[in-house]
């Protein structure tokens, strides 16, 4: 859920509830009408219908504090488990009681905060919340006839004490899970930073000595007595100018990915493609089994610099995202292939199901976008068109042509 600021709005609601899968959609609407119907029956149970309102505005409280953002969820949560107590104390004292429920699925709700608690929030305010919580839980079974409260004793609340501890055991299993992977992420942008500076000392530095030495041997030429005629010398100068446009376009690309620190995906420019192999293999050693497909025509051909190191990044952003946003991936795919001869295509591929949402905002894909269409290309990202998420970069390749002929005592770059 995207919010402006600390306000949540409805249209932010139903933006962020459009921007998900339609599968996941299905499944958030079924489960939302099995969760009010169970409440509705739950309260309609009590036989009173002072006590079914709030029996189901209790259990929608519980319930929706298991949904709202991270940043809502201390007070969203504090306010549905004192909500929870009050009306346990108050049922307590009423004559109207459900026989049958004393509402399971505000139970299931409030064991559920309790591991939300001790995933996301600090030691203290979990420990403060699962607390509360806890004994939330194991009150509730109080609500039920006086009757009844033998079998309560007997069999309702050992199981809800029980319970509690699994509630508590899942939420420290996905604690570790998220630091797990926060310290590899950790990892990788710090590995990337390095790639970084080697990337800019590599293309700057590449482009801006072809341009000096193609001028030291214009003034050395002039010098020794043997200037080029004007023809060369346009020639020579209009070389210069094509190495410069390049350095422009290499900064402007480092520019655009260095505009956030925090954002992943680098990597260091290599005369062929040949590292795709190992980056491939290194991600299917840490995450889902990944196939790289080649095409043979690329990996003979001498290409720039700057396009190999484009389609590098391409696949390594890919690869980082579907790390830190797919959602059971079995398999990825990277094709990397030629149309004709002035044409190249990268297509990475997961069959996951939808992707997770975060509460920040990255540029991954935004520097990345501005990387290739500073080189002439195109990129798309969606979800694909049976399952999972696709990301295409269509990339110019320079014509073949036969290198120009450096006039005589001028040397060739």
């Amino acid at each position: 859920m995207v919010g402006r600021g600390d306000a949540v709005t409805w249209d932010d609601v139903l933006s962020a509830f459009r921007a998900r899968p339609l599968a996941h959609q299905t499944l958030f609407v079924l489960a939302a009408v099995v969760v009010i119907a169970a409440l509705v029956l739950e309260g309609e149970a009590t036989g009173y219908p002072p006590t079914a309102v709030a029996t189901f505005l209790t259990g929608g409280l519980c319930v929706t504090a298991l949904v709202v953002p991270r940043r809502r969820y201390v007070l969203a949560a504090a306010v549905a488990i004192a909500a929870s107590c009050v009306f346990t104390t108050v049922s307590v004292n009423l004559t109207h009681r459900p026989e049958n429920t004393f509402g399971v699925t505000e139970l299931i709700a409030l064991l559920l905060l309790i591991a939300r608690a001790v995933r996301t929030q600090p030691l203290i305010t979990a420990a403060a919340l699962g607390t509360a919580a806890a004994v939330s839980a194991v009150v509730l079974p109080l609500r039920i006839e006086p009757s009844q409260w033998p079998n309560v004793i007997t069999y309702a609340e050992p199981a809800v004490l029980l319970a509690v501890v699994p509630a508590v055991v899942l939420g420290l299993y996905l604690r570790l899970l998220d630091d797990a992977r926060d310290r590899r992420l950790q990892g990788d942008r710090q590995a990337q930073r390095m790639e970084y500076a080697r990337e800019l000392h590599d293309f700057v530095a590449h482009h801006v000595t072809a341009m000096i030495a193609q001028t030291k041997a214009i003034r050395f030429a002039t010098s020794a007595g043997h200037p080029p005629s004007p023809a060369e010398l346009d020639q020579m100068l209009a070389r210069i100018e094509e190495v410069g446009a390049q350095a422009m376009d290499s900064m402007r690309a480092m520019v655009s990915v260095l505009r956030n620190p925090a954002a992943p995906a680098a990597t260091s420019p290599c005369a062929d493609l040949t590292r795709l192999h190992d980056l491939v293999a290194t991600f299917s050693r840490t995450g889902p089994p990944a196939e790289l497909t080649l095409d043979p025509r690329l990996t003979g051909r001498r290409l720039p610099p700057e396009i190999t190191t484009t389609v590098h990044r391409v696949v390594q952003e890919s690869l980082t995202n579907i790390r830190k946003h797919a959602t059971a991936v079995r398999y990825v795919t990277v094709d990397v292939q030629t149309g004709d001869q002035n044409t190249l295509r990268v297509t990475v591929t997961d069959d996951g199901r939808g992707r997770r949402r975060t509460t920040t905002s990255g540029y991954g894909l935004a520097g990345l976008t501005e990387r290739i269409e500073a080189a002439g290309g195109r990129l798309t990202a969606g979800p694909h068109e049976l399952t999972g998420w696709q990301v295409v970069a269509d990339l110019p390749l320079p014509r073949r042509a036969d290198p120009p002929k450096s006039p005589p005592g001028i040397m060739d770059i």
